[in-house]
C-alpha cells in the first residue's frame, strides 16, 4: 500500500484567502453564496465555486460567506452563516454539528452563524461600509440577477445612500492564478486520470462499444480515487469522433478507425481535462497518422510557447498557423483551450496569463467526410520561466501509442 501523503488544502489556506480579497474590496461589503439544493435531486450538491474557493466547505447547501472589512470585531470580518439544524430533515439527509468548537474547527471559521442571523449582520456591516460589492457573475439583462446583488438591492432600498460596485472579476482573477496546494491538486487529478488512460489503452479492439469505452476509463478513475469525473466522458469512434461534444457512446468500434476519448477526473473539487486519439486496431493508417502528426506538432508548438503575458488568444494562433499552414484552418473548429481548477471550464479573467495559471491545450482536425477526427489535449502549467506539462506522463506520440497497444 502506498504511504505516499495526499495532497490537501489547509484552513489557513482558505482564510488566506479571504484576507486577500477582503483587502481587495476596499472596505466594500461583499457576499457569497454555496448555492440551494434540491432534496429530490439524484445528484450529489456541488456549491458554487467562488465558495468553495473561499471556504472549502462542500457539504453545507444555503450556507454564505459575508465578508465585512470594516467589522471592529476581527473575528468577525469574515463570517459563514448555515442552515438552522433540522432534525427531522437530517434523519434523511445527514446528521450536522451544533455550532461549537468541533464546528468552527471543522469549517475553519471563527464566527459560524444560522441564517437567521444574516439580515442583522449583514445590514449592520453595509451601513457601516457604506457599499457592497458584487463577487458573483453578473448575469444578463434576460436572466435573474446574481444572488448577491439581489440581496445588495434590498438593502439599498432600506439604506439610504448605499453604494452597490462590480467586483465580479475579483475572484475570478484570484482562481486564475493557482497556489502550490491547487496544483498540487489538479496534479493529483490528471495522475488518477493518466490511470484511467493507461487502463484504456490497453483495452481498446475493434467489436468494443462505446460505452464500454467510457465505463473502462471511468472505473480505473474511481478505482483510483476519484469520486466523479469532470465531464461526461466522450469516446467517440470512426465519424463520431469528429463531434465535438458527443455524447451517445453507444456505436460499435470498427477496425481501421479512430475512437477519441475526452475524460478527467475530479479529485478533492479539482479537475483534469485530457484527450487522447487511439487507432481502434492498434496501428494508424498513413492518413490517420499524417493528419495525428500536424496536431501533435500544433499542440506541442503551443506548449512550447505558453508563458507569462500571452493571452490565450496568442497560444491559439500558434497552433493555429501550423494547421492553417497544413492546409485543414477550415477543419480546426475551436479555441485552442481554456484554464481547469474547480471548474473544468474554469473562470477566465480578460487578462494574460500569469504565473500559476492551469489552462489546456487541444488543437484538433476533424474531417467528418474520411471519419478522422483527431484531438490531442493537455494540462499545462504556466511557470515563470514557461509553462510545465502536467499530463506528460500520458504518451501521445504514434509510436508510443503503437507500442502499447501491440502489447496489450
Amino acid at each position: 500500500m502506498s504511504t505516499k501523503k495526499l495532497p490537501v488544502i489547509a484552513h489557513a489556506e482558505f482564510a488566506k484567502r479571504r484576507d486577500a480579497l477582503r483587502r481587495k474590496l476596499k472596505n466594500a461589503v461583499g457576499v457569497v453564496f454555496a448555492g440551494e439544493y434540491d432534496s429530490h435531486s439524484d445528484t450529489p450538491f456541488e456549491p458554487h465555486p467562488h465558495f468553495v474557493y473561499l471556504t472549502g466547505v462542500t457539504d453545507e447547501p444555503g450556507a454564505v460567506v459575508v465578508l465585512d472589512p470594516l467589522s471592529p470585531v476581527k473575528a468577525r470580518q469574515d463570517m459563514l452563516f448555515l442552515r438552522p439544524l433540522n432534525p427531522e430533515v437530517e434523519k434523511w439527509d445527514g446528521y450536522r454539528l451544533e455550532i461549537g468548537k468541533q464546528l468552527r474547527d471543522r469549517v475553519g471559521f471563527k464566527a459560524v452563524f444560522r441564517l437567521g442571523q444574516l439580515p442583522r449582520f449583514l445590514g449592520e456591516a453595509a451601513r457601516r461600509a457604506g457599499t457592497c460589492a458584487c463577487l458573483h457573475p453578473l448575469a444578463q439583462y434576460d436572466q435573474p440577477v446574481s444572488p448577491d446583488l439581489g440581496i445588495f438591492q434590498k438593502l439599498a432600498e432600506r439604506i439610504p445612500g448605499l453604494s452597490i460596485v462590480d467586483q465580479s472579476e475579483t475572484i475570478a482573477s484570484m482562481r486564475a492564478v493557482k497556489s502550490s496546494a491547487e496544483v498540487a491538486m489538479i496534479q493529483k487529478a490528471v495522475d488518477v486520470t493518466a490511470r484511467g488512460f493507461d487502463t484504456v489503452i490497453r483495452s481498446i479492439s475493434p467489436g468494443m462499444n462505446e460505452f464500454a469505452v467510457q465505463e473502462t476509463i471511468e472505473h480505473a478513475f474511481r478505482a483510483n480515487g476519484a469520486r466523479q469525473t469532470s465531464f461526461s466522458t466522450i469516446a467517440g469512434s470512426g465519424v463520431n469522433s469528429t463531434v465535438l461534444h458527443y455524447r451517445a457512446n453507444d456505436q460499435q468500434l470498427e477496425d481501421g478507425e479512430l475512437v477519441l476519448i475526452d475524460a478527467g477526473a475530479v479529485y478533492g473539487g479539482y479537475r483534469g481535462d485530457i484527450t487522447r486519439t487511439y487507432p481502434v486496431n492498434g496501428t494508424f493508417t498513413d492518413r490517420q497518422r499524417e493528419i495525428y502528426e500536424i496536431v501533435l506538432r500544433a499542440e506541442e508548438a503551443a506548449i512550447k510557447a505558453a508563458k507569462p503575458g500571452m493571452r490565450m488568444a496568442e497560444l491559439d494562433k500558434v497552433a493555429r498557423d501550423i494547421i492553417n499552414k497544413a492546409g485543414y484552418g477550415d477543419s480546426f473548429i475551436h479555441g485552442l483551450g481554456h484554464h481547469l481548477g474547480l471548474e473544468t471550464h474554469d473562470v477566465t479573467p480578460d487578462e494574460p496569463l500569469k504565473a500559476g495559471a492551469v489552462i489546456t491545450i487541444e488543437p484538433g482536425i476533424y474531417l467528418p467526410d474520411e471519419k478522422i477526427g483527431v484531438r490531442i489535449e493537455d494540462d499545462v502549467l504556466i511557470t515563470s520561466r514557461g509553462s510545465r506539462n502536467l499530463s506528460k506522463a500520458i504518451p501521445k506520440r504514434v509510436t508510443d501509442i503503437e507500442r502499447i497497444m501491440a502489447g496489450k
